[in-house]
């Protein structure tokens, strides 16, 4: 049975985000508010999870799952990053960007753009994912909720229920966190390429479009 489950936006319950851990832990998917819009989200190296957030979204076998993280300590592990790399992700996390980046052999394959072998990384700016990722102790695949025929992210936590109570686990409710998805940034070539415009500034990143 799935569940919808009611947080305070600035100070989440932790018995409810453990609620929501425990679906993670036993390969569900959940529903979650980011500092962008609403994202799907299950268990790293879950194949079934991911699976079902494929089927969801209705993406192909290119689509770039994320990695969402604590901090840069823990993106070290999952992808490979330079000095000029890590200088940009220090000045630009947390916050509303996803950086891709050579994987490292700790990322499955199937996690990977197949012939890139890169990686979708991301710190969000936002109390619920950061608590739910230090309950969880690992980073979150994570992908964002644009569900098929829609134009913008669903931003309200109960259409989503309602929308996706038989097809997830877990909705955390963090309130109305906005329709605009990340900006994204492509970091595995020699400089710092916008791949998306997103929510995040351009500016902070000195990169090239």
């Amino acid at each position: 049975m799935s569940q919808l489950l009611e947080l305070h936006p600035h100070n989440p319950q932790v018995r409810l985000i453990r609620r929501a851990v425990d679906a993670i832990r036993s390969g569900g998917v959940i529903v979650y508010p980011t500092d962008s819009c609403y994202a799907l989200g299950c268990a790293l190296g879950e194949k079934d999870a991911m699976e079902r957030i494929a089927a969801i979204r209705e993406t192909d076998k290119n689509h770039h799952f994320t990695l969402v993280c604590r901090d840069l300590s823990e993106i070290a592990r999952y992808a490979r990053v330079e000095n000029w790399q890590y200088r940009l992700l220090k000045a630009a996390t947390p916050g509303p960007y996803t950086f891709l980046l050579e994987a490292t052999r700790e990322v499955p394959r199937r996690l990977m753009h197949p012939k890139r072998r890169t990686i979708g990384i991301r710190i969000p700016d936002h109390p619920v994912p950061l608590l739910l990722l230090e309950e969880l102790g690992e980073p979150l695949m994570s992908s964002t909720l644009l569900l098929p025929g829609d134009s913008y992210p669903l931003s309200d936590a109960t259409e989503i229920y309602a929308r996706l109570k038989l097809r997830v686990d877990v909705v955390l409710d963090g309130g109305n966190c906005g329709l605009e998805p990340t900006t994204v940034v492509d970091l595995a070539g020699p400089a710092a390429t916008i791949v998306r415009v997103g929510k995040g500034d351009v500016a902070r990143l000195g990169a090239t479009a």
